[in-house]
This record gives C-alpha cells, structure tokens and sequence, in this order.
C-alpha cells in the first residue's frame, strides 16, 4: 500500500485520467473530490463490498433461476 501525506488542495494522480483531491479535514473526516473519466465507476468500499455480496447470493441461486425460467415457458403453453 503507498502511502500519501496531502494538505487541503493538493492532490494525488492515478494514471493519467484519474486525479484525488483532499477538500477539507475535520478531526478524522476528510473530503475527497475525484475526478475520473464517467466510464470509471467510483464507489465507497462498504457499497462496493454490498454489491459483491449481493452478485454472490444471486449467483448462488442457480435453482431459483431454473424455476423462473420454468415458469415462463410454461406461461407460454
């Protein structure tokens, strides 16, 4: 893991797209500004980690899946 030391208003750069920006620092919060191409998704790690999770249940329901499927071809008959 690198690690930074940055003030108010400076910055760190992620490849050539990618710019951090510390906003302010209260205490133990500090506001990050992220600039990055649209295309990249930027989330907290808590969301991201939900998501994961998530995809993971689904994909483990594979019989839930078969059964849906079942279920709409037989509405069809």
């Amino acid at each position: 893991m690198l690690v930074l030391s940055r003030k108010k208003g400076e910055s760190l750069m992620i490849g050539d797209q990618i710019e951090i920006v510390v906003l302010a620092a209260e205490g133990d919060t500090i506001k990050l500004g992220i600039q990055a191409p649209r295309n990249i998704e930027i989330l907290r790690k808590e969301v991201y980690e939900l998501i994961q999770n998530s995809n993971t249940e689904a994909s483990e329901h594979k019989s839930d899946l078969d059964e849906l499927k079942k279920m709409i071809k037989n509405r069809g008959n």
